[in-house]
């Protein structure tokens, strides 16, 4: 699995430039806010889902104080009801573990399994945080390099208003 060196080599290949902020361990984005309070940028939930049957997973991406109309997603999806995916579903599509759940786990995602819906209202935002493959620190980049960075994974991607 590539973990985190592997990450901040292709963030450099790519010349998305970023901040690097270390802080004590965070399973959450409400524990996080401690520590990022004067980061300017937006922080993201980062929620991996499955599907019924197991054999698709999602990566949903909203703004740190939006919620997720789940039911929504889920008609949109027409796959009948998605729960969130276990732990060794995370190790195996993304290579991440709980609480530090982020896109930047689909470095790990080489067969492009994971199918990535994104908060349209992240479009508005000038930076966006995310952990870099470890929950002990978080990474700053630009909103639109976030696109970039999905563009070079090769998973599919959409701009959804799936959040309340």
């Amino acid at each position: 699995m590539k973990g985190q060196s592997e990450l901040y080599i292709i963030l450099k290949n790519l010349e998305i430039p970023y901040v690097y902020h270390e802080h004590p361990p965070v399973d959450t984005v409400e524990q996080l806010d401690v520590y990022a309070k004067n980061w300017n940028a937006t922080r993201c939930k980062n929620l991996f889902f499955r599907n019924h049957k197991g054999n698709r997973h999602y990566l949903v991406i909203l703004r740190h104080d939006r919620n997720l109309k789940i039911k929504e997603l889920e008609g949109l999806l027409k796959q009948g009801k998605i729960s969130f995916a276990s732990d060794w579903r995370l190790e195996k599509y993304l290579g991440q573990k709980r609480g530090g759940v982020s896109p930047f786990g689909l470095i790990n995602d080489l067969e492009n399994h994971v199918f990535v819906f994104i908060d349209e209202t992240l479009l508005e935002a000038e930076y966006l945080t995310f952990h870099p493959n470890t929950n002990d620190a978080s990474l700053k980049i630009a909103a639109k390099d976030l696109i970039r960075f999905l563009d070079w994974t090769g998973n599919g991607y959409e701009f959804n208003s799936l959040t309340i």
